[in-house]
């Protein structure tokens, strides 16, 4: 025969497993990966709008960003982790640090970067580009033809970027030369990114706001559609996209 626990109890269970699952899910998010949604195409290939992405919380350490509502428990890093360049990291945007931004990291602590008609410039040296055909982005919902690149950067890195124009500001910079304890950060899709080309509005990104690196796209779909047509959702999903590494 088998004793039923009262209710109360069962009520008491539920309560404790409740509790207990929400308390694992916040100690995965705060300490090792975390959720993020694509909302622009600043980063087009690497990143799609509507792709979801995991980030690495752990990868270079933790600061007081890390945590959920921001507390302003320390200053810096625990430990002092360096983003690597060519990392495409999530980060807090310094003039307003609850929005969220990724970009890839262009310049680390002393580099000067500069472009000049479109040609990007680390230290001095041109930074090598190949022609790798065309692209066509189409996720502000209008196709746009751009130049399509293998960029390699120093150290090693290549990723694809995108060039519409060697023209217009964000392609004739000044020199800038990247504070200590700050990153030079700049979108792939490089003529539709606002990022540290713009100092008043991105500008250095201090260390201390780097969430993490993106890892993997854990989930991808097409919004271009109306968001209420929900029945058109399971048909939008980029099933060819799922698990890739964030590269």
């Amino acid at each position: 025969m088998v004793k039923r626990k009262p209710k109360s109890s069962t009520m008491g269970d539920n309560i404790k497993t409740i509790f207990y699952a929400g308390l694992i899910a916040i100690l995965i998010r705060t300490f090792l990966f975390e959720p993020f949604f694509i909302p622009s195409g600043s980063m087009v290939p690497t990143l799609l709008v509507g792709d979801y992405v995991f980030v690495a919380k752990y990868a270079y350490g933790y600061t007081h960003f890390s945590f959920p509502f921001s507390p302003p428990l320390f200053s810096g890093r625990i430990p002092g982790l360096m983003p690597r360049r060519g990392d495409v990291v999530v980060f807090r945007l310094p003039r307003d640090t609850t929005v969220d931004y990724v970009k890839r990291v262009i310049g680390l602590p002393g580099d000067t970067i500069q472009v000049t008609d479109g040609q990007l410039y680390i230290n001095g040296q041109e930074v090598t580009r190949d022609p790798d055909g065309n692209y066509t982005d189409d996720s502000d919902g209008t196709a746009v033809e751009s130049a399509r690149f293998l960029e390699s950067l120093p150290g090693g890195k290549t990723h694809v970027i995108l060039k519409q124009t060697d023209q217009g500001f964000m392609n004739n910079t000044p020199v800038y030369t990247v504070p200590p304890g700050d990153l030079f950060m700049m979108g792939d899709n490089r003529d539709d990114s606002l990022d540290s080309r713009v100092l008043d509005d991105v500008g250095y990104v201090p260390i201390e706001n780097a969430l993490g690196p993106a890892t993997i796209i854990f989930f991808s779909i097409d919004l271009q559609y109306p968001w209420w047509e929900v029945w058109e959702w399971p048909f939008e999903i980029r099933w060819n996209r799922m698990l890739r590494r964030v590269s």
